[in-house]
């Protein structure tokens, strides 16, 4: 097998696909090493193991709790489809990541964003969180429990994770529209002014002369709260785009300010379509957002090294939260996100010219995503990480769901 981006073959000798929790307890109880294998849009060994386990046969019935306003899932289940649920129901998640065809319970163990300035990642909706540990035993985390905020962001490490309770709330419509040819210097004078013009704001770049697009995406109630006219000189595009210049704009969501449901507006691509460019490598940095036009210089000044290698960088906000693990855990952030050309090799070296760059940004990685720090560089970042290897020790004694990955990036 292959992940979504065709870069990483995984080396698991078995994969198991359980229908039952307790042929899952049996599985995870008889290995030595285990690890959950979700959606596959990882970039790297981070869900690789000796032994693999998928839940796509374990998701079960979705619960909707209407009084207490929260949904609870199998954490298998894409996001589209539990989003297609809720829509029935007429509720709707706070957030989306531009993907909706990743697991619920992948996208929250890796801090899977969505974006704006007042919304946090995906994870920080968690309110409870059913899992199996190496023991066999089923464990339930709810909001407020002790620890709480260390299991949520969990890297897969903590056991199996099998369902998923989140906030949810009355469904909405969302307006995208796409602005181009934002200048830099029009970005850097009004920067908070481009973030705050929507609820979810995405700048898209490939390092040339200017911003190449601008995706806003605002809750609507009528066609006045539609955003309109030019963005600081980017003009509204006539059609609809692709943020990868060339590839077919029908697999994006709709734009030109058409209203829609949430599901179908927040992300990016449309589920059933591939998304991005597919046979690609992803990275992403979050640096704090006071640093934001700091970082941006930083990355401008290697434009030459990065474009060859390039198919296009998003630049968007994403709110502090108090998940221990979490890229944004603590502080306001800006997420800087590269959709590579598939060249192991090249993007690894540009990699290293990257965090070089942002290093004096202290920058934390995206955990789904392809970065080159060690558990070295990650301790520095992360000010609860003693604690999340203390918890892990508590609920993992025997150390089943650690992997590579683990040992080379946390340690």
């Amino acid at each position: 097998m292959h992940n979504w981006g065709g870069n990483y073959a995984y080396r698991a000798t078995q994969v198991h696909r359980p229908a039952t929790l307790d042929e899952l307890r049996r599985i995870v109880v008889g290995a030595q090493r285990i690890h959950v294998l979700g959606t596959r849009h990882a970039f790297g060994d981070g869900a690789d193991s000796a032994e693999l386990v998928t839940l796509e046969a374990l998701q079960g019935d979705v619960v909707v709790d209407h009084a207490a306003g929260t949904v609870c899932a199998g954490a298998g289940m894409t996001l589209g489809a539990l989003a297609a649920q809720l829509e029935g129901e007429r509720l709707a998640l706070f957030n989306l990541p531009s993907t909706p065809q990743i697991s619920i319970g992948g996208a929250i163990a890796t801090a899977t964003h969505g974006s704006g300035d007042a919304n946090g990642n995906l994870a920080t909706a968690v309110a409870e969180l059913e899992l199996v540990t190496s023991a066999g035993e089923v464990i339930t985390v709810r909001r407020g429990d002790a620890d709480f905020e260390g299991f949520v962001v969990g890297l897969g490490a903590m056991g199996a994770v099998t369902r998923v309770t989140l906030d949810v709330e009355p469904t909405y419509e969302v307006g995208q529209r796409v602005f181009e040819g934002l200048a830099w210097d029009a970005l850097s004078e009004h920067i908070e002014e481009v973030f705050a013009s929507g609820d979810s704001v995405s700048l898209f770049t490939r390092w040339g002369e200017a911003v190449d697009q601008v995706w806003v995406k605002r809750r609507v109630t009528g066609a006045s709260d539609l955003p309109d006219g030019d963005l600081f000189g980017a003009t509204p595009a006539e059609g609809q785009v692709h943020p990868i210049a060339g590839m077919d704009p029908a697999s994006c969501t709709a734009q030109l300010g058409r209203p829609g449901p949430w599901s179908d507006r927040l992300p990016h691509f449309r589920m059933g379509c591939t998304p991005s460019a597919g046979a690609e490598i992803q990275s992403e940095y979050h640096v704090a957002r006071r640093d934001c036009r700091a970082a941006i210089e930083a990355l401008r000044a290697l434009a030459g090294e990065i474009r060859s290698l390039l198919y296009v960088c998003e630049i968007r906000t994403i709110a502090a939260d108090q998940l221990w693990m979490s890229p944004q855990h603590e502080r306001d952030s800006i997420a800087l996100h590269f959709t590579w050309r598939r060249d192991q090799q090249g993007v690894e070296r540009v990699l290293a010219l990257v965090e070089a760059a942002l290093e004096p940004l202290a920058p934390r990685p995206h955990w789904g995503k392809l970065f080159l720090y060690d558990a070295a560089a990650i301790a520095r970042r992360y000010e609860r990480l003693g604690e999340f290897r203390q918890l892990l020790d508590r609920v993992d004694p025997r150390g089943a769901f650690r992997n590579a990955w683990l040992e080379r990036h946390v340690g």
